[in-house]
């Protein structure tokens, strides 16, 4: 059998913007639904989403038909974690909270086997190596593991260029509702100040060479970042378009006390 080609970090080279959905249903179902749209990669979130490596296994194989890349962000940067996850075929990881170079290279060294890092060996168990039968899998993974890095506060946003320059850092990501709380701008993503910060941040991390992205759901604001370089942006969140379709078909038909609040945004994530 042969090695899966990661698509995904292949793009990250490449001109063309790559464009994201965020999928925090937590369901093999919902996951292979979105799948079907047309979307660049599927980010299946295990940090505020209540997935665990089973519910993302699930998912990864209700995906696994169709001509999208699935991205995984674990809860933290737990190298026991990170090593199921790989383990279970994953092939890129977006890590959140990255904070320093030091914890970087960290990540880096939990995706690669030793000598070159601290993976532990079990393929004989992994799907990741389809049990053994991907020839010189062991050898060979690394060339098609994609590690991407969570930069989501003022003290990260300093280290941006140390952080960028680590060796097996495929990319960048830019977590604006994390970042504005950081800032002082608690549930203002889209603030002004926000956007000049992510701004500079995907200007930083060009100048070292690396892919940047991030997630907003505010169409001209994605727009706006991928036109100053982002190059892989998710445009949405699929618990949010659910709730906003639901509520938006409920008020065709009745007004309810209320509705008039505001619709979410996919900050929290």
């Amino acid at each position: 059998m042969q090695l899966p080609v990661n698509s995904f970090k292949k793009a990250l080279r490449g001109a063309l913007p790559q464009i994201g959905l965020w999928v925090g249903l937590a369901e093999a179902y919902a996951a292979e639904l979105v799948a079907t749209v047309g979307f660049d990669w599927l980010l299946i979130d295990g940090e505020h989403a209540p997935n665990d490596p089973r519910s993302v296994l699930a998912q990864l194989q209700a995906i696994a038909p169709y001509p999208v890349n699935a991205v995984v962000r674990p809860v933290n940067d737990d190298a026991a974690l990170i090593k199921q996850y790989l383990d279970l075929g994953v092939q890129t990881l977006l890590v959140p909270m990255v904070e320093s170079a030091q914890q970087a290279a960290r990540i880096v060294a939990a995706t690669r086997y030793p000598p070159r890092g601290i993976r532990g060996v079990g393929s004989a168990l992994a799907r990741a190596s389809r049990w053994n039968r991907i020839e010189d899998y062991l050898q060979r993974c690394d060339d098609e593991i994609c590690v991407v890095v969570q930069i989501e506060s003022v003290a990260a946003m300093a280290q941006i260029a140390a952080i960028a320059a680590v060796d097996g850092v495929d990319g960048i990501f830019f977590g604006p509702a994390d970042l504005a709380a950081s800032m002082g701008l608690l549930g203002q993503p889209g603030h002004r100040e926000v956007r000049a910060a992510v701004a500079q941040g995907i200007a930083a991390a060009a100048q070292a060479g690396k892919a940047t992205g991030t997630l907003t759901s505010d169409r001209n604001l994605a727009r706006e970042y991928i036109s100053l370089g982002a190059s892989f942006v998710a445009v949405g969140v699929d618990t949010t378009i659910l709730v906003n379709g639901a509520q938006d078909l409920l008020a065709a038909f009745k007004e309810r006390p209320g509705s008039g609040g505001p619709r979410g945004s996919g900050s929290a994530y």
